[in-house]
């Protein structure tokens, strides 16, 4: 059976928000849809799902997230995750230039969760919080 990663889906709080800041990372929108009615609820498993979507890819082409902000029923608010509870950790990107992606970051109010780390001289990395709560580590690769 063939099998390859499709996309990986956030609920989010402000889609616009969101979508801001991951554009400004460098992804581009590829499709926006409002998304409702039998269909969804049973692919779903919501009954009155209702939301808005947006699908943003990578410059490569590879790597694409959907974004929902749910119109019905209405978003349920948790605590952000911690780097170590179960469940989705995390979405991942490749950068050029880190210190770049974190200034980037920051003009969203995202900032590293503790600092930038060097893991065995071949990525400088950190972990940040974006928009939603949604940890985002950002990875610039040091042997190019």
């Amino acid at each position: 059976m063939a099998i390859k990663l499709e996309n990986v889906a956030i609920a989010v709080r402000d889609l616009e928000q969101t979508i801001a800041f991951f554009t400004d990372l460098g992804l581009s929108v590829i499709g926006r849809d409002t998304v409702s009615g039998e269909w969804t609820d049973t692919a779903v498993g919501l009954d009155g799902n209702h939301a808005k979507i947006a699908m943003l890819q990578t410059p490569d082409g590879h790597g694409r997230l959907e974004l929902f902000e749910y119109l019905h029923p209405d978003a349920i608010e948790t605590e952000p995750t911690l780097p170590n509870e179960i469940g989705m950790h995390r979405v991942a990107f490749s950068v050029d230039d880190l210190d770049a992606a974190l200034e980037i970051a920051a003009t969203h109010g995202c900032f590293p969760l503790r600092g930038v780390g060097t893991y065995q001289d071949i990525y400088r990395l950190t972990y940040l919080r974006g928009p939603s709560g949604i940890i985002v580590m950002l990875a610039e690769e040091l042997q190019k």
